[in-house]
């Protein structure tokens, strides 16, 4: 597919999702500005604000993967994952507080993280290259916060999945703990864990939910990424993708994320 935005444009588009998220300020979508943007203006758009994190001194430390379950890419009208990429300064210590008055929008997902020990890339790569490409999996959440409005106040029309691509596939912040887990000695896809949040239950997965096998999400990452000439690299942590919806975080909320043997990861909202 090819790209409708110059570099230029796809630097401003950059420094608006920059300016939204540091002054916590929804902006309008970046289609409502490029109706005829491709999903691969978006990820360019996307590449820049890395670009701009990078040069403002953050670090990459691995990738996230979005959209992985069938009702997600159906209400998207896509057909395939998105991913955005992982920064140092996005990293929350499990049990962590965090003020939702940060955020324009924030949502909590379960997840699956790898821990990758060897490199991935190129066109072929396999679950069977992922499990052994992996140093261990373990217990994740992710907080999205996209910084477009869901639905424009001046149009009323909703943001598409190259609004939310642009916006670094709304990853605002990740937590991760718990036991490591050798991904060569248990099935992942029956990994579960239960969402408390002020302890009701809101969600409960499988880890199936994501393609049917989580480690199926990194090498479709791996795949895709080989496009561009990038790979997944040591020590990179990679999230697969949400089993569960995503759930609300509003001032005074507290999640316990239970996955049974694997452990418990907490987040507190003031």
């Amino acid at each position: 597919m090819s790209r409708i935005l110059t570099d230029d444009q796809a630097t401003v588009v950059a420094a608006d999702h920059e300016r939204a998220r540091r002054d916590v300020a929804a902006m309008r979508r970046v289609t409502a500005t490029h109706p005829a943007m491709t999903i691969e203006d978006a990820y360019a758009c996307q590449q820049a604000w890395v670009e701009l994190q990078i040069d403002s001194g953050a670090t990459l430390i691995g990738h996230k993967i979005g959209l992985t379950s069938r009702a997600m890419q159906q209400a998207m009208r896509i057909d395939e994952p998105d991913f955005g990429a992982l920064l140092d300064h996005m990293v929350i210590p499990d049990g962590g507080v965090v003020a939702a008055a940060s955020y324009l929008d924030p949502k909590v997902e379960v997840e699956l993280a790898f821990v990758l020990a060897h490199r991935l890339s190129g066109p072929d790569v396999s679950v069977a290259d992922v499990i052994a490409a992996t140093e261990h999996v373990v217990p994740a959440l992710e907080l999205i916060d996209a910084r477009s409005f869901r639905v424009d106040p001046d149009d009323g029309v909703s943001r598409t999945v190259r609004d939310t691509i642009a916006d670094n596939a709304a990853d605002a912040g990740v937590v991760w703990g718990g036991e490591p887990i050798d991904p060569s000695a248990v099935d992942l896809r029956w990994i579960g864990a239960i969402m408390r949040r002020n302890d009701i239950v809101e969600e409960t997965g499988l880890a199936a939910g994501v393609l049917d096998d989580p480690a199926l999400g990194v090498a479709w990452l791996a795949r895709r990424l080989h496009r561009f000439g990038v790979a997944l690299e040591p020590g990179e942590v990679i999230l697969a993708g949400s089993f569960t919806r995503p759930v609300d975080a509003r001032a005074g909320d507290w999640f316990e994320v239970d996955f049974a043997d694997h452990g418990i990861l907490t987040l507190r909202f003031t």
